[in-house]
């Protein structure tokens, strides 16, 4: 009689770009048996946040698990993983449960470092998940019921790809929802605090200045060299100076997954997970995405391709053959600045406005795809185009036009 053949046990473990992509990959090969393990329910879309955050569709940048794996044999596990146990192949999750693995893949992501700068933990806003981006839509709108005014000022901490996108889009929503609120006479100013020298510090010097220009264009006020030392209940101080708001919204640091250094893996300078060539952070465990330190961690391009890589190295190790070694690929840089324009940033090559905002789209529809089928995807770009705001005043002066 034939023996039965044993599935090897898959465990993945985060449920952004890294991890989804892995599991999409290995999820329709009979050799493995896969589980995904994620506190969350949803993928969380990044690129989309800042859209959420000022009147987009919340479907636009979140995505089912249960709709991505439809069909797929998978077992979907709503828990955070807490221990991991390499003698015993074993990790242990927050509500105690003990799960087995014969391949573990890691891609927890990152979280919120604040530097110890006073009050930011307690009085700022983010936009990193979908609840952090309701409670910030939510005091937006409240603040506008309860005082009859926007506030004196909105400051986005942080010049990096989100509080560029953030800070492009937010002067243009503050506009609608204050007409709809009937507020719309009164004045108000986004600024971006950015600690460096310039915006987009990792960009080349003419693209921050592009963008930089075209933010200006759109009323935000730039400030660089700009030191945030503490957060009151209605202040900001900025290099020595109160700035007046009651709406700071933190976008300028993370950290690695505290994880990773509470179990003993090998931590690197920037505080990321030291890997092999084939993304190995120990016998039979895979590091990916934000918490692997290789050159262009921390993109969702590149996340996805660890994931991608990691899954076809397994396939080949089943078909035995060996495995292929990890080379870094710089991703493009699609940054959007305000409606209708985006800076592209490809080695060399630029694109500045509608043009570079044409590829943006382009790219979410991309990205969307390369986690769904077209149709699938389709749809799910198209959410792009719709708006979304759960405040009974606007609802009401929407049906109202």
């Amino acid at each position: 009689m034939a023996r039965k053949s044993i599935k090897q046990r898959v465990v993945i473990v985060g449920g952004g770009f890294g991890g989804v992509k892995a599991a999409l990959e290995l999820v329709d090969d009979a050799r493995f048996e896969v589980s995904l393990v994620s506190p969350d329910e949803n993928l969380r879309y990044y690129p989309t946040l800042y859209r959420t955050a000022t009147g987009g569709k919340y479907a636009n940048s979140s995505i089912p698990y249960a709709v991505l794996f439809k069909d797929w044999p998978i077992s979907l596990i709503k828990d955070s993983v807490t221990t991991i146990d390499r003698k015993a192949k074993t990790i242990t999750t927050e509500t105690g449960a003990i799960i087995e693995y014969d391949v573990l893949i890691l891609g927890l992501g990152v979280v919120t470092n604040y530097f110890g700068i006073p009050g930011m933990s307690e009085f700022s806003y983010s936009i990193k998940s979908q609840q952090e981006v309701e409670r910030f839509k939510a005091h937006l709108h409240q603040q506008l019921i309860d005082e009859n005014r926007p506030d004196l000022n909105y400051v986005i901490v942080g010049a990096g790809p989100t509080g560029i996108e953030l800070a492009g889009s937010l002067p243009g929503y503050l506009r609608q929802i204050m007409a709809n609120h009937g507020v719309n006479h009164k004045k108000f100013s986004v600024n971006l605090v950015e600690a460096a020298p310039k915006l987009l510090p990792r960009l080349p010097k003419d693209s921050s200045k592009m963008v930089s220009r075209q933010l200006k264009k759109l009323g935000v006020a730039v400030y660089t060299n700009s030191v945030v030392e503490g957060e009151d209940v209605n202040s900001l101080k900025v290099n020595g100076n109160a700035i007046p708001t009651e709406s700071v919204v933190w976008t300028a640091g993370v950290m690695n997954h505290p994880f990773f250094a509470s179990n003993n893996f090998a931590i690197m300078n920037r505080g990321k997970v030291a890997v092999d060539v084939y993304l190995k952070a120990d016998d039979n465990i895979y590091v990916i995405g934000d918490n692997a330190n290789t050159p262009y961690s921390g993109l969702a391009q590149t996340a996805i391709r660890d994931g991608t890589f990691v899954a076809n190295n397994l396939k080949r190790v089943a078909d035995g053959k060996e495995m292929k070694s990890y080379k870094p690929k710089k991703g493009i840089s699609v940054i959007p600045a305000g409606p209708n324009w985006a800076a592209v940033v490809w080695g060399r090559f630029r694109i500045y406005g509608w043009a570079g905002y044409a590829l943006r789209e382009a790219a979410d529809f991309i990205g969307f795809h390369d986690l769904e089928p077209w149709g699938a995807a389709a749809k799910q770009w198209l959410t792009e185009f719709e708006h979304q705001d759960n405040c009974p005043v606007c609802t009401i002066s929407k049906n109202s036009d």
